[in-house]
């Protein structure tokens, strides 16, 4: 397809709905609450290249894994789904307020696989392969993953203007927000799967 600046909008726009970076910042917010600005920087690094890693497979073979594992889009939703609950349920009732020791994996799993690069994310790149081409949606998950680094990056001034107190209160409130969205991923997986 003719690279254009309206078919890189419209390859761009449903990646950026799809990833939903400033709905996600909350709960990256809450996960690193107490770390070092240091270990944040390098979560924020590991969990965009983890999430950009995920979508170049998806982007070269998505539908080729869907049907060699025999699974499908909604299967992959309830899964994910599950996955943030249970995580989001450790948060509300069993995560302390110290210093949390998760530096090695929560950059990975959930920040980059699936709160960044989710269901509908991957979904929604296959989609996006199939009406504008590779390039395009190389070009587009790009930008996506800049914007994705740029607003993890600058996170640190949102917790300086909540203060210590106002962030572990909003993580709580995060935590919940995200089991919210969890029951969503597995409530409309399984609608789509029962129609």
């Amino acid at each position: 397809m003719k690279f254009s600046i309206h078919n890189l909008l419209m390859a761009f726009i449903p990646l950026f709905v799809a990833i939903d970076i400033f709905g996600a910042l909350p709960v990256f917010i809450s996960l690193t609450a107490g770390m070092a600005a240091r270990t944040k920087r390098h979560l924020v690094i590991e969990a965009t290249l983890t999430a950009g890693a995920v979508a170049l497979v998806f982007l070269a073979s998505g539908k080729l894994i869907f049907s060699f594992l025999g699974i499908t889009e909604n299967d992959f939703r309830i899964g994910g789904g599950i996955v943030l609950l249970v995580f989001s349920v450790y948060e509300l009732l069993f995560a302390k307020d110290t210093q949390r020791d998760l530096e090695a994996s929560v950059g990975v799993v959930p920040i980059g696989i699936p709160l960044i690069m989710g269901p509908a994310a991957l979904t929604s790149i296959i989609i996006v392969v199939d009406n504008y081409g590779y390039w395009m949606s190389m070009v587009s998950l790009l930008i996506n993953l800049i914007i994705v680094w740029l607003v993890f990056h600058f996170s640190e001034f949102v917790m300086k203007v909540m203060g210590v107190a106002g962030s572990r209160a909003f993580g709580k409130v995060a935590s919940l927000f995200m089991a919210a969205i969890a029951v969503m991923m597995i409530r409309v997986g399984i609608q789509n799967i029962l129609r």
